[in-house]
C-alpha cells in the first residue's frame, strides 16, 4: 500500500490518549505474570495446598471465558471508552479487594472479579489505541506490542520485587497503577462512536456452529490447558524465592513477546500457519514432558519453562491469526468465541492439575498438560482443509465502483494486463495513481486501484484497523477522479490477516490471479524500526510477486495530470 512521504514516521509520536491505554496495557500484561513469583509465599502464609492456590488462576480465567461473551454486547451499547473505563475500575478495586483479605478463598473470590474487568478491557484496549493513533494505525500497533512485551516482561520481575516485602504487594501494585492508568484514561482518551450494529450477546455462541472456528477454538483450549498447568504449577518445584521466580519469569516472559511479535509471522511467512502449528505444539508437548520428568529437579524445570516462552510465543499469535482467517463471522464476534473456548481451558486447567496433584504427585499434572499440546495436534489436523483454503483465499477481492459514472465514460474492456496500483488513504496516494495510470496508457494496459484492508493481530489480539467504509472510500476517491476525467479504471478491496507483510503477500497473490503486468506502490514513510518489527509491505510484496514492481519516489516529482495530461490519456483509452 502506498504511503506518504516525508520523514519517517515515529510509533512513539502519538496522542496523550494513545499513551494512556498504553499504559494501561502494560499494567494489564503484568497480571498473570505478577502473581506467579509468590505462589509459594501465598500458600505459605496463608496455609493453603498448591490446588487451592491454583483457584486463583481459574476463578480468574472462567469468569474471563464467561465474561467475553457478552463485551461484544456491552461495548456495542455503551461504546468502546466507557466499556474501557469499567473494565479499568473493577481491575483496581478487585486487585485492591485481593491485597486486604486474609483467606485464599477471599483471593480467590476476588480474582473472579479481576477477570471481569479483565474482559471488558482486553476486548477494547487495542481498538482504542488504534482509533486513537495518529499517522496511520501502523504505529499505535507497535506501541501496543511495546506495552505487550514491557507487561510480559516486567509483570513478574515487579511481582518478584513487590511480593518479596509482602505477597500482598503485586495485588496492591497493580491497583495503584491501574488507578493512574484509569485517570489518564478519562483524562486523555476522548469519547468513541458506539458500533453501528449492537453485537448480540449470543452470537459468540452461535459462531461456535462453524466448524473452521470450533476446531481452532478447542485447539485453543487445549493449548491454554497445558499452558495454564505450567503457570501455575511450575513455581513450586523450582524451589525459589519470590524475587528469583521473578528473574526466571522475566526469562520466560521476554521470550513469549519475542517471539510473538518478530518470530511468528516470519515462520508463518516461509512455512504456513499450521505446519508452524504442528512444530510448535509437538515442541510444547516435550517441554512440558520434560518438566513432568525432572519435577525433582529444579534446574531442569527453571531452564524448561524460559524456553517454553518461545513456544508459547509463536503459538498465541498464530492461534489467533488461525481462528482469524477460518472465521466466517464479524472479527469482534469471532474473538469472542475464540476467547471464551481459550479461556476456559486455561480456567479449568489449574483446578484438574490440583486435584491431580493432591490425589498422586506433582509429575501427573504435568504429563496431563504435555498429552493436551499433544492432543491439539490431530485437532488441528481436522481443520488442516480449511485453514489452507482460508489462507490461499486470503487477499480475495471485493469490487469498488466509482460514486458516479459520467457520461460518455470509457469502459476498461481490455483484455491485457492490468497495472494495479495500491493505495492508502492519505493525500501522497494520488501521485501514485497519476504514475501508474500513465503506465496503464503507455502499455496500453486496464488500472485497477486497489486498497488492502488489514486485520492486524497481536499476541492473542486482532482488530480490524479500518471500518469498511473508510476501505473502501480510500477507493473511491481515486476512480470519482479518474473518472471525472474520463480516464477508465477499476476498483478492489483485498483483505489480509496479520502484519504488514501479510498485506503485501496478498497483494501479490491477488496480482497473480488478475496476470498482472505492473504493481505500483509508494514508498512506506514508516522507518526500519517499524518494518522490522510489523513487517515491511514492499519486501513481502516484491519477493512474492511474479510481475513488475515499481516503487514511485514522489522526490521525482512525476509529472502530475495537467489538463493536457488528461486529455492525453482520455484519448488514449478511447
Amino acid at each position: 500500500m502506498s504511503a506518504p512521504h516525508g520523514k519517517a514516521a515515529s510509533p512513539f509520536r502519538q496522542p496523550k490518549a494513545v499513551w494512556a491505554v498504553a499504559f494501561a496495557c502494560v499494567i494489564s500484561f503484568m497480571g498473570i505474570g505478577l502473581v506467579d513469583p509468590i505462589l509459594p509465599a501465598l500458600g505459605k502464609s496463608l496455609h493453603a495446598s498448591p490446588s487451592q492456590v491454583s483457584l486463583l488462576f481459574s476463578s480468574y480465567l472462567i469468569v474471563t471465558a464467561v465474561a467475553m461473551l457478552f463485551v461484544g454486547w456491552v461495548s456495542s451499547h455503551l461504546g468502546a471508552k466507557r466499556t474501557l473505563v469499567i473494565g479499568l475500575a473493577v481491575i483496581v478495586v478487585f486487585a485492591a479487594l485481593a491485597g486486604t483479605t486474609d483467606s485464599i478463598n477471599g483471593i480467590v473470590g476476588f480474582r473472579a472479579g479481576w477477570g471481569l474487568g479483565n474482559a471488558l478491557f482486553i476486548a477494547t484496549s487495542l481498538a482504542v489505541i488504534v482509533a486513537s493513533a495518529s499517522g496511520g494505525f501502523g504505529g499505535a500497533i507497535i506501541l501496543y506490542e511495546t506495552a505487550l512485551g514491557l507487561g510480559i516482561a516486567v509483570g513478574p520481575l515487579l511481582g518478584g520485587e513487590l511480593g518479596g516485602i509482602s505477597w500482598r504487594g503485586p495485588f496492591f501494585g497493580v491497583a495503584v497503577l491501574m488507578a493512574v492508568a484509569l485517570a489518564a484514561t478519562l483524562a486523555f482518551v476522548p469519547s468513541l462512536p458506539k458500533p453501528k450494529h449492537v453485537v448480540s450477546p449470543i452470537a459468540p455462541l452461535k459462531a461456535l456452529r462453524h466448524r473452521g472456528l470450533l476446531t481452532m477454538g478447542i485447539m485453543a483450549l487445549l493449548y491454554n490447558w497445558g499452558f495454564f498447568t505450567m503457570l501455575g504449577y511450575a513455581p513450586y518445584p523450582m524451589e525459589l524465592s519470590a524475587h528469583e521466580l521473578g528473574l526466571v519469569f522475566t526469562g520466560w516472559g521476554l521470550l513469549v513477546a519475542a517471539f510473538s511479535v518478530f518470530v511468528a509471522p516470519r515462520l508463518q511467512a516461509r512455512y504456513g500457519t499450521a505446519p508452524v502449528l504442528y512444530a510448535n505444539l509437538l515442541g510444547l508437548g516435550i517441554v512440558m514432558a520434560v518438566i513432568a520428568a525432572g519435577v525433582g529437579t529444579p534446574t531442569v524445570v527453571i531452564v524448561a519453562v524460559i524456553v517454553s516462552g518461545a513456544f508459547i510465543g509463536i503459538n498465541n499469535t498464530l492461534t489467533t491469526q488461525a481462528v482469524m482467517l477460518v472465521s466466517p463471522v464479524e472479527r469482534p464476534v469471532a474473538s469472542s468465541a475464540y476467547g471464551f473456548l481459550r479461556f476456559i481451558g486455561g480456567g479449568l486447567a489449574p483446578f484438574v492439575a490440583g486435584k491431580l496433584a493432591d490425589a498422586t504427585d506433582l509429575s501427573v499434572p504435568f504429563y496431563l498438560g504435555a498429552a493436551t499440546f499433544l492432543l491439539a495436534i490431530p485437532v488441528l489436523a481436522s481443520g488442516h482443509g480449511l485453514l489452507r483454503k482460508a489462507e490461499a483465499h486470503t487477499g480475495d477481492s471485493e469490487p469498488v465502483a466509482p460514486s458516479f459514472t459520467p457520461v460518455g465514460s470509457p469502459a476498461a474492456t481490455s483484455d491485457a494486463p492490468p497495472v494495479i496500483v495500491a493505495v492508502g488513504a492519505h493525500d501522497r496516494a494520488s501521485v501514485i495513481v497519476d504514475a501508474a495510470a500513465r503506465v496503464a496508457r503507455d502499455t496500453g494496459s486496464p488500472l485497477e486501484v486497489v486498497h488492502v484492508q488489514q486485520t492486524a493481530v497481536i499476541e492473542e489480539q486482532a482488530v480490524e484497523t479500518e471500518t469498511a467504509d473508510q476501505a473502501r472510500a480510500a477507493v473511491t476517491a481515486h476512480l470519482d477522479r479518474l473518472t471525472a476525467h474520463g480516464i477508465a479504471a477499476t476498483g478492489q478491496i483485498l483483505t489480509s490477516v496479520g502484519d504488514h507483510a501479510a498485506a503485501g503477500r496478498a497483494l501479490a497473490r491477488h496480482a497473480a490471479d488478475v496476470h498482472a503486468r505492473t504493481v505500483a506502490i509508494g514508498h512506506s514513510p514508516r522507518g526500519p524500526v517499524m518494518q522490522f518489527a510489523d513487517g515491511s509491505f514492499t519486501t513481502a510484496l516484491t519477493h512474492a510477486a511474479a510481475c513488475t514492481v515499481i516503487l514511485v519516489e514522489p522526490d521525482s516529482t512525476p509529472r502530475p495530470l495537467t489538463t493536457d495530461a488528461l486529455a492525453e490519456l482520455r484519448n488514449s483509452a478511447a
